[in-house]
């Protein structure tokens, strides 16, 4: 395939008014050109500029995430689009509240590697847990993959959560 051509996920930051139908206007740019959307965060960031971040990952190839970010910066209630794939490194950060239902070694063999990543139990009750796991997308994936056959059976997840590095701002 050629590198041109390569399909990967981009994690895109959009700084927005804080107003109501700004969030359907930009699923809706998404959906209405059939791009996927595989994670996706929004929260208020400045009170007093009644501003918002949304943060979305998406896949595509260069040419399709260029289109997606140039169409987003058309929407007027839009300031800023930062495409912090391509951009200087950034720090991503995702949680999950994570149900796993088990016991004798099961349960053991859950603790201890919930241990090793960090999860803190939030919950626990004589044949269950929740843990809570924070990190980088990848770290909650790799905790996911070692639960699933000690008994996971559900899960919670946040999105990603994006930021730059350094002493600038978005």
């Amino acid at each position: 395939m050629n590198m041109q051509m390569k399909i990967q996920p981009h994690t895109i930051a959009i700084l927005v008014d804080n107003e109501a139908g700004v969030l359907a206007r930009v699923i809706g740019l998404f959906s209405g050109r059939g791009y996927n959307i595989e994670s996706l965060t929004v929260a208020e960031v400045d009170a007093t500029a009644h501003t918002s971040r949304i943060t979305i990952v998406t896949s595509g190839t260069p040419e399709v995430i260029e289109q997606i970010e140039a169409q987003i910066k058309r929407l007027v209630p839009v300031h800023r689009v930062v495409n912090w794939t391509v951009a200087k490194p950034g720090i991503e950060r995702e949680m999950a509240l994570v149900k796993v239902v088990g016991t004798g070694e099961k349960r053991s063999e859950a603790m201890r590697i919930a241990e090793v990543f960090r999860a803190r139990i939030i919950d626990t009750g004589l044949t269950s847990f929740v843990f809570e796991i924070s990190g980088a997308p990848s770290k909650v994936d790799n905790f996911l993959d070692l639960m699933r056959p000690l008994g996971l059976v559900d899960v919670s997840r946040t999105g990603v959560a994006a930021i730059s590095r350094g002493p600038e701002a978005m």
